[in-house]
């Protein structure tokens, strides 16, 4: 597909829909536009940003663009982690930053309904003394904004008990690629009126549309939590108690995070952590919640046991805010910790079925050690969702690097594959992995998601480029 550029008549178009307060064209500005959190080899500059305020002004917007043939790249929080909002083509970047505000809250629905750019802790912040909460919970939710959650159908350590944003997205207002505004679902907590256009949209990472406004349905916070942080002498011990957990306890945990003995070490090594860490080859953190505190400590405890009668070293309970910062901030450190050895890293995505995990982790070392890289293993064990990062060895070039990498990854996600598992559960495709998924789907699946591109997006102007390449 061939694209035009922008000239003075376009960009005079575009202060007419706009005015001149909202579009940016000095490249001092825009460069904070041209890459989200991947790696800067994979930026673009667009041609110029612009910062709608209302659905209106989009619709104008992707109508121009439309009927000039110019890239459209939609943009949040740029926190992600796929490549998603980076306009690979120039073009135009619609960035939603100034579309950031709650328009209701409905309570006695449980729904608020918000616009793409509010950063989502703002959800909570705002319905927490109603005790209420956005359950559909991302790791990034301080900094990510509810329309880039929605673009990928974000997830996070919580999704085994309350899973994920797409659970929680009732309604939407979307602006399609020719400038119509569609209201797909609504308020409605059952409907199968027709085709489920709105769970098309989520998740499709912008290529369909631009969300304008989202209904999310709130539940109920609760107001006790207990952290377990479990020691485990290998891979094998940790998985196998998570389907015990669930069956033989009768509990769903809030979350389990998975650390493999490389990222516990490393970790517990750089914040200085006095933890017997040296003897665990793996690491559980398990969280349960609830309204009843008798209950959840009863949980924890009754998790506790089953851990140690099924070859847990040690299980430490964290059950005040202090301690339960202390067990996470391993967790949550995993990436500065390598950051240390090496700032070059690719934090890839994959997903297996819960029990392929300690089939996957062999092969992991293998490949590790075969390229001289290190590859730490961290994520969500109780939905299977890992994150293995590629750390480059600061000995190589930047080339071998590269090389490696792309040598790396396409054996990677051979052995997911080979074990049921799929390129990214929670980060989504964009530009990073596309040119991998093509190896991994059907000509038939991908025939059909190229179709579904074509229906709303004739002349593929919608962040062409991601997923796949038409």
């Amino acid at each position: 597909m061939k694209y035009n550029t922008l000239n003075a008549e376009i960009i005079k178009e575009l202060e007419n829909i706009l005015g001149s307060k909202n579009i940016m064209l000095d490249e001092e500005k825009i460069e904070n536009y041209s890459h989200d959190e991947t790696p800067k080899e994979f930026a673009h500059m667009p041609e110029v940003v612009v910062t709608p305020t209302d659905a209106k002004q989009v619709s104008e917007i992707m109508k121009l663009a439309n009927k000039h043939l110019i890239p459209v790249t939609p943009r949040a929080a740029g926190s992600g982690l796929s490549g998603g909002a980076i306009p690979i083509y120039g073009g135009i970047l619609l960035s939603m930053e100034k579309l950031n505000k709650v328009i209701e809250t409905d309570y006695e629905n449980m729904m608020i309904v918000v616009e793409p750019g509010l950063v989502t802790n703002e959800i909570n912040r705002l319905v927490e003394d109603k005790g209420l909460f956005f359950a559909g919970y991302p790791m990034s939710l301080l900094s990510c904004c509810i329309g880039g959650n929605i673009a990928e159908n974000a997830g996070g350590g919580k999704a085994i008990k309350y899973g994920v944003t797409g659970q929680y997205v009732m309604g939407l207002e979307v602006v399609l690629p020719t400038g119509e505004i569609v209201e797909l679902g609504g308020k409605n907590v059952k409907d199968v009126t027709g085709y489920d256009l709105k769970s098309l949209i989520i998740g499709s990472e912008g290529t369909l549309g631009v969300v304008t406004k989202a209904i999310i349905k709130l539940s109920p916070k609760p107001k006790y939590a207990t952290d377990l942080l479990v020691l485990f002498e290998d891979v094998n011990s940790a998985i196998k108690i998570v389907p015990i957990i669930i069956s033989k306890g009768g509990i769903v945990p809030t979350s389990i995070e998975f650390m493999d003995k490389l990222s516990v070490h490393t970790t517990c090594d750089y914040l200085n952590e006095h933890l017997p860490y040296q003897k665990a080859g793996a690491m559980l953190l398990i969280e349960v919640d609830g309204t009843r505190e008798d209950i959840v400590e009863a949980d924890a405890e009754t998790i506790g046991e089953l851990c140690l009668e099924n070859g847990a070293i040690e299980v430490y309970v964290a059950d005040n805010h202090t301690t339960q910062e202390r067990v996470w901030n391993v967790r949550r450190n995993i990436a500065e910790a390598f950051m240390v050895y090496s700032p070059e890293q690719s934090l890839e995505d994959i997903v297996v079925p819960i029990a392929n995990i300690p089939l996957l982790m062999p092969e992991i070392e293998k490949i590790s050690a075969k390229y001289g890289i290190k590859m730490p293993t961290y994520g969500h064990a109780g939905d299977g969702n890992l994150h293995t990062t590629l750390v480059k060895n600061p000995d190589m070039t930047m080339e071998e690097w590269f090389e490696t990498e792309d040598k790396v990854l396409k054996e990677l996600y051979e052995v997911v594959y080979s074990l049921g598992g799929k390129l990214s559960g929670e980060h989504g495709i964009g530009i990073k992995r596309r040119d991998y998924l093509k190896n991994h789907v059907s000509e038939t699946e991908l025939m059909l998601m190229k179709k579904i591109k074509r229906a709303f997006d004739p002349n593929n102007i919608m962040n062409p480029g991601k997923i796949f390449s038409l």
